[in-house]
């Protein structure tokens, strides 16, 4: 087997999906006997939005549409309209609608929990459970915050525990019927709450206060807790008529110092955990994926040299790396004290400068990230979803998983070579210059990848 993918939450689906697109041969396993129906994550970000649009896979999904993303739950929302993107705007769509969008056409194997894993020249020995063993070319850990796969690689972990604990639930309530909106996660008397309706009855509802504070991750959720927290927030018109699931976060912050250790790679939450605030979570894995899964279907084919897979960790780290501090810098806005109310008020106002909302959005977005950049400002740079002059768009012209070269009238260069994750790879105003090869040895540093 060529590629052993552990974990099937949305970066293990979509890694397995972009090998498989790529020719590979590809196994994806899960410690849980069944998809989890919690809800989980709430919202694709734009840059998400794109990355399955340029493979198909959002074409019968129907999803609100949220226009403006936030940071640290502050009244001035993120004006995404101002991102060039054809997708100016959230998705609400959970999690558990993007593993079943993702699944799709997959195989997946259920309760099978690692306990072993030893790797060597030519490949990895993976070992299960329940005496199951499975040898692959390469293994990649998408199996989420407790990772087996980066304890069994000994991959480090740094970083810092929790400050707070918080609750996630999915409810069915009456008494209160909000639309999608901001959340609200100015601290009101020591408390948080912010309450959004899913599908099918069902809302979200994600709170913490002063006796969730002193409550370990690992303890339970009660339906009375559940009910105190939305009946002190919302009045006692809010019933609470089922607790659907329920579980406890912290705002820890780690990463792991490598996201590659010889046959292994680490993706998604096994390569970085954060505080939800901001909704970068799922939409961060993704892109790990997204990365990862066009590099490695190269080197199986042997189309590129395995040098290539080291531009894997160049690139993704930096990007966790951002998203931890925003994280962080949004959890210390949130804290309940005079001299951080007055910080709030500052970054409200900064807010409003539509240069630095605009910023600000294309972090949280994921629109703006770029990766090193080369001899010509477009290279390491997202590539816009243009029309082109046969009347197909960038995006379709990736739809195969393959590198694209643009060479026509109005583009921002003469020439311009594609990478199959939608990014600039090479690019010229001289329209003689001969493109370079895709892969081979320019593909096989981070800096020559970009």
């Amino acid at each position: 087997m060529n590629v052993l993918v552990v974990g099937a939450g949305p970066t293990g689906l979509l890694l397995a999906a972009e090998l498989t697109l790529a020719g590979v041969d590809v196994q994806i396993v899960d410690k849980a006997t069944k998809r989890s129906g919690q809800s989980k994550a709430l919202t694709l970000q734009p840059r998400s939005i794109e990355i399955l649009h340029s493979r198909g896979l959002l074409n019968d999904v129907h999803a609100p549409q949220l226009p403006a993303g936030h940071f640290a739950g502050l009244p001035v929302p993120l004006d995404y309209t101002a991102l060039d993107t054809r997708f100016p705007y959230q998705l609400g769509i959970p999690q558990r609608r993007v593993e079943q969008l993702l699944e799709t056409g997959l195989d997946v194997r259920r309760g099978l929990e690692l306990t072993g894993l030893q790797q060597d020249e030519s490949g990895v020995d993976a070992t299960f459970a329940d005496g199951t063993t499975i040898r692959a070319d390469w293994v990649v850990g998408c199996d989420g915050a407790h990772s087996a796969v980066r304890t069994l690689t000994g991959i480090d972990f740094p970083g810092r525990d929790g400050r707070f604990t918080a609750v996630v639930a999915d409810v069915v309530i009456s008494g209160v019927e909000p639309g999608w909106q901001l959340p609200a996660l100015v601290p009101r008397d020591g408390a948080v709450m912010t309450l959004v309706p899913l599908d099918d009855g069902v809302h979200r509802a994600l709170f913490t206060g002063p006796e969730q504070q002193h409550l370990p991750k690992e303890q339970p959720v009660t339906r009375d807790e559940v009910a105190s927290a939305l009946r002190s927030w919302y009045g006692d018109d809010v019933v609470l008529r089922e607790l659907r699931h329920a579980s406890r976060f912290t705002d820890a912050a780690r990463q792991a110092d490598r996201y590659r250790a010889g046959r292994v790679f680490l993706a998604g939450d096994a390569a970085h955990i954060h505080s939800p605030t901001g909704g970068q979570g799922m939409n961060l894995g993704l892109q790990d994926a997204f990365n990862l899964g066009w590099k490695l279907g190269a080197v199986v084919r042997r189309d590129a040299d395995e040098q290539l897979l080291d531009s894997y960790h160049d690139e993704r780290h930096p990007a966790g790396a951002a998203v931890l501090a925003n994280t962080r810098a949004q959890g210390v806005l949130m804290v309940p004290d005079d001299d951080i109310a007055c910080l709030r008020e500052t970054f409200v106002d900064l807010l409003g400068v539509p240069e630095a909302n605009r910023r600000l959005a294309g972090v949280i977005s994921g629109v703006g990230l770029a990766y090193a950049p080369g001899a010509h400002p477009l290279i390491g740079r997202r590539m816009p979803d243009l029309t082109l002059t046969d009347g197909t768009t960038v995006a379709e012209r990736l739809r195969a998983g393959r590198h694209v070269l643009l060479d026509e009238p109005d583009l921002p260069a003469a020439r311009i070579l594609v990478r199959p994750d939608g990014y600039v790879q090479w690019a010229t105003d001289d329209p003689n210059a001969a493109p370079p090869p895709t892969f081979g040895h320019r593909m096989t540093s981070a800096a020559s990848s970009r």
